[in-house]
């Protein structure tokens, strides 16, 4: 089979193509053959590790984390699974060695998830890390939800910072799957349109000095819910606009790796600042996560492409350097790698 592997950190000219042989599933895990991988900005900052030449956990790594495709063996103690299942993935590489850039992965099955009937293969690649991630930020208030479904935030204010991004997008598609009144920040016209796109009620614009009363103006009484991903840039707004025992979810270091936040403020309504990263978040949560993000699927909730609000941009297998590449250039919406042909 193909694969792309490399063998130490650093820029993207260190992965290669590869044929390698087909592994099989061991107890508790399935082979999927992948059609399409996605790719997050964790897949290329794994790669580049600390440097050039850097050491890994691993011989050899495939990278990616997220992808698609149709189960093709399945091995001892697996329950839920069979061969011929249209599969979504996640976490393909955490741990492992063997991520989703390349013909078969193999897994552990939790880390497997059929897709509901109707869903394509790009909608599936771009689930993962983006829709995981946003579904932590959407479930760690005080005062719940822990799980999302249809309504489960009727009645509460979501604001996502940077809502054109993949996890902004999803966050917006599962708060209004899940009832809420959401507001996003962009940077530009063109990513307002793809926020509007994906669902969300309001857009503002940064920079913008009157941004947080553009944001008060909308929601007087307060946002319930803040998905963060640029806490140094927006903490001082995000406190002016959250309600009493609002959550800020953070996720991201865009814009700086510190930020500070006024005190007084801050405890005066309560808030929860509550970080977040799926890597080390528990099984529970991710398992919760899967769960709620497929019931989405089910209703139609998660569609990606231009006219959603999530523009893909394709590259064959091996191109996956330039697919990197793009990720790290801060490409506009989701980058898929084409692995195969979608036969299924």
């Amino acid at each position: 089979m193909k694969a792309i592997v490399y063998t130490a950190t650093g820029p993207s000219d260190v992965l290669s193509l590869v044929e390698r042989e087909v592994a099989q599933p061991g107890p508790g895990e399935v082979r999927v053959r992948v059609i399409a991988s996605g790719v997050n900005p964790t897949d290329w900052k794994a790669r580049e590790g600390g440097g050039a030449g850097g050491s890994l956990a691993f011989d050899e790594v495939v990278p990616n984390q997220d992808g698609a495709g149709v189960v093709d063996a399945v091995g001892e103690d697996v329950d839920g699974l069979v061969v011929g299942d249209r599969v979504w993935l996640y976490l393909a590489a955490h741990q492992r060695p063997t991520g989703t850039a390349q013909e078969f992965t193999v897994l552990p099955a939790d880390r497997v998830v059929r897709l509901p009937e109707g869903v394509g293969f790009d909608v599936a690649a771009s689930l993962g890390v983006p829709a995981m991630t946003a579904h932590r930020a959407l479930t760690v208030h005080e005062r719940g939800p822990a799980r999302l479904s249809a309504g489960a935030l009727a009645g509460r204010t979501v604001l996502v910072h940077g809502g054109a991004g993949a996890v902004g997008h999803a966050a917006i598609q599962l708060a209004v799957w899940a009832g809420a009144s959401v507001i996003t920040s962009v940077s530009s016209d063109k990513k307002e349109a793809l926020a509007l796109a994906a669902g969300a009620h309001h857009v503002v614009s940064y920079p913008d000095a009157s941004i947080t009363e553009r944001i008060k103006d909308i929601a007087p009484n307060g946002v319930d819910h803040i998905v963060e991903v640029s806490p140094t840039q927006n903490a001082a707004l995000d406190v002016e606009v959250i309600a009493n025992h609002g959550s800020i979810a953070y996720y991201a270091n865009n814009n700086g790796d510190d930020f500070s936040v006024p005190i007084i403020p801050s405890f005066a309504k309560n808030v929860r600042w509550q970080g977040l990263l799926l890597y080390t978040v528990g099984p529970d949560a991710l398992h919760a996560a899967a769960e709620d993000v497929t019931a989405a699927l089910v209703d139609g909730a998660l569609p990606v492409g231009e006219s959603a609000g999530l523009p893909i941009t394709w590259f064959p297998l091996e191109d996956t350097a330039a697919a990197h590449d793009a990720v790290e250039s801060g490409a506009v919406g989701k980058v898929l790698i084409r692995v195969a042909d979608d036969e299924a």
